[in-house]
């Protein structure tokens, strides 16, 4: 064929070309314009003028393959005119557009410095040259070849290669007459020229939903928000004196239609169901366990592919915006739980993408996570980093999302993480610090700071790795919170023993406050706590049923006024018996039982009133809002202290007894005489208990300078008063 070798239309017609414009598309050939196509299984190829659609040329065929060329005497944009056996198509050409991405793009692609790759790689629905189609971009520097493949095309791998655009591994291609609901994928030939398995792609912002795999070409208009209002708010209700309570939920088995099979809700029903429930209930966020696109359900989302895409299980992802923007009609912040840390093996997936270990470390030491069985990020690689960072910011920025829970944080941390001797490869410096992983914090905090004004970024960080919400510009990791995972794991061993051995024990409930202010802290009581045997909340809880009840009451009063962001998984507030079943529903029908219904209520109160009173929400980073209430009671298990506005502002003092044994007459000193409103008691019968108590407060008595009070301690409960200088009488 003139102008091009065998050789090279041998590799085109075999999917084996990595420069199909090289061929394909518009040409000039000894001075005259030559069009050609590859169209396998077509009988025969016209050239039509774009404007008014007349022939101005006809391509014959010349490759049996179905490479089709000829001359065109015309000039100007073109259509072709494809004659089938069973039909005739007009289409556009895919290899007559230029150059699609621009050279900054390609930069900051290369630089790992792309903050917004979601709507630069990927599928984006668009009009080039005026015509409708999708840009479709991938990065895959070490292929062959690159071929977009779906629907349109049979997903032929032949039928579509794309361009590569060199200075950043980017492959590209425009593809006309197509857009938003598209199915497709990538085709790659490796560096060693094999054929791998069709690829979702890494940056696609919608797909198929589970156990489906292909990649959804989204909409690309932007949702309509109406949540101006509550961005402009965000800083001040996400301050570190805000109040904070979060609800966490996991979207699929919250609540499941069983009159309509078992399904789960999805993002519109949620809106309808779980947003007034949140709401009533006082909380001040829904934290999400992961909801971007996974391919195994069991994972509960931990094991995530799709860093761009909501999951399909529960809609569209407008659909999810439309959630958001609900949640913040409401009041109400989302929290989404990110996985930076690790990525599924499956083979359709990120693993190997291109033939090669492209975003994982190739040392299995280093890339592979022995303890789930997954491929480690290469944060070490700038493009690898830029992909992970822009994934934050796409959810921060795309969807309005007010915050992410950052997963496994202490796995990136430290490159021997659950590794014997001799299985990890240490830094530089012959440490176990995982220097890059600490680079990637930093740049991604200080991002989300600099681009998202009061969106919060929470590490799940259970080492004592120093700083990890300390400043940027301070040595820290710049992280705006941390779970409490110390706190958790003491208070529960705590609350797990028999109240006669509790006295043993008494640190459990104070070492706490030894470093409660060395973070900006959230106490959680997560989904990690209610699975694998552990046992429910409920069931932690030691004695007859009534004691359970009253023992849990009790640790929820003791945890909602001890300093800290309060974190509760759903099935908590309600009292669920079961361990959680991501597969089944919480089992709400046990709110006709006043003890759970009880427990629920009381939820509500102590949100309300961690809400209502600075002295409790406004100090949880400050340690002049906390002093205990004289010394420790271990022999009796009572813990009293008080929460308060420094410098003579409103002070709160809470007193748990953790023992089945009521206590008349104990002394408390307190900093002034004058009548102490009783504002919560755990024992209350509207909540379940006994509704012993102090008849709605107590008298301080004073001598000498000093003044007391002298309580009636319910059984297993918490009470909480509030001093005379704001109640007064």
């Amino acid at each position: 064929m003139a102008g091009i070798g065998h050789d090279a239309v041998t590799a085109l017609v075999e999917g084996r070309h990595g420069d199909p414009f090289a061929i394909l598309g518009d040409h000039r050939v000894g001075g005259e314009r030559v069009i050609r196509a590859f169209m396998p299984g077509a009988r025969g190829v016209d050239v039509l003028a774009r404007e008014d659609g007349s022939r101005i040329g006809t391509l014959e065929m010349a490759h049996p393959a179905g490479l089709f060329a000829g001359p065109v005497a015309a000039a100007g944009p073109y259509r072709l005119r494809v004659r089938w056996p069973d039909a005739v198509q007009d289409t556009e050409d895919p290899y007559s557009f230029g150059l699609l991405l621009g050279d900054l793009d390609l930069h900051l692609i290369g630089q790992g410095t792309h903050y917004q790759l979601g709507r630069c790689l990927g599928a984006q629905a668009m009009s080039c040259e005026g015509v409708v189609g999708v840009r479709f971009a991938v990065w895959a520097p070490n292929a062959r070849r690159v071929s977009v493949v779906g629907d349109f095309n049979s997903w032929d791998g032949r039928r579509l290669p794309m361009r590569l655009r060199g200075s950043a591994g980017v492959w590209e291609l425009f593809v006309p007459g197509i857009g938003p609901g598209t199915r497709y994928k990538y085709e790659i030939v490796g560096p060693a020229g094999n054929v791998l398995p069709q690829k979702a792609d890494p940056v696609a912002r919608a797909a198929e939903a589970a156990p489906a795999t292909a990649s959804i070409v989204a909409r690309s208009e932007p949702f309509p928000w109406t949540d101006g209002d509550w961005k402009a708010a965000r800083a001040h209700r996400q301050a570190l004196d805000a109040p904070i309570s979060v609800y966490e939920v996991h979207a699929g088995s919250w609540l499941k239609l069983m009159e309509e099979g078992g399904r789960n809700l999805d993002w519109r029903e949620l809106v309808d169901r779980l947003v007034p429930y949140v709401a009533a209930l006082g909380f001040t966020h829904i934290e999400f366990m992961p909801i971007m696109e996974h391919p195994f359900g069991g994972s509960w989302g931990y094991q995530t592919l799709g860093l761009f895409a909501p999951t399909g299980r529960y809609g569209a992802p407008e659909d999810f915006a439309y959630f958001v923007d609900r949640c913040h009609a409401s009041g109400i912040g989302v929290i989404l739980d990110w996985v930076p840390a690790h990525f599924p093996t499956d083979a359709w997936g990120l693993a190997q993408f291109d033939g090669t270990p492209l975003y994982e470390h190739a040392d299995p030491r280093e890339g592979f996570h022995q303890d789930w069985n997954t491929l480690i990020f290469n944060l070490g690689r700038n493009e690898v980093k830029g992909f992970v960072i822009a994934s934050a910011m796409e959810w921060l920025e795309r969807y309005h999302v007010d915050a992410l829970r950052v997963d496994a944080v202490a796995s990136m941390l430290y490159r021997d993480y659950s590794r014997k001797a001799g299985e990890w490869v240490p830094n530089k410096f012959g440490g176990r610090e995982n220097l890059e992983s600490v680079e990637f914090f930093r740049h991604l905090n200080s991002m989300v700071h600099q681009r998202e004004p009061g969106a919060l970024v929470i590490a799940e960080e259970s080492t004592a790795w120093p700083g990890v919400t300390a400043p940027v510009e301070q040595g820290g990791l710049g992280f705006d919170m941390k779970w409490n995972m110390g706190w958790m794991h003491d208070t529960l061993q705590y609350m797990e023993k028999e109240p006669v051995y509790r006295r043993f024990d008494h640190h459990l409930m104070t070492f706490g406050m030894v470093y409660a202010y060395s973070e900006h802290f959230m106490l959680p009581l997560s989904h990690d706590e209610v699975v694998h045997g552990k046992g429910s909340m409920i069931r932690k809880m030691p004695g007859d049923d009534w004691q359970k009840f009253a023992n849990l009451r009790a640790y929820y009063g003791f945890m909602w006024m001890f300093p800290g962001k309060k974190l509760l998984f759903m099935g908590g507030e309600i009292g669920q018996w079961r361990e959680w079943n991501h597969d089944a529903s919480l089992d709400w029908d046990l709110l006709d039982n006043p003890h759970h219904s009880g427990l629920q209520r009381l939820v509500g109160d102590l949100n309300r009133l961690y809400a209502a009173e600075p002295a409790v929400h406004a100090t949880d980073s400050d340690p002049e809002g906390f002093r205990w209430a004289g010394p420790e009671d271990a022999e009796n298990s009572v813990f009293a202290f008080f929460r308060q506005i420094p410098h003579g502002g409103e002070r709160l003092l809470v007193v748990s007894n953790m023992t089945p044994v009521p206590r008349t007459g104990y002394r408390v000193d307190v900093p002034e005489a004058g009548y102490w409103r009783e504002v919560l008691n755990t024992d209350a019968g509207g909540y379940g208990g006994g509704n012993l108590g102090n008849g709605g407060g107590a008298e301080a008595e004073s001598a000498d300078g000093t003044a007391w009070l002298r309580l009636t301690l319910p059984p297993l409960a918490t009470i909480v008063l509030k001093g005379p200088s704001a109640a007064g009488r």
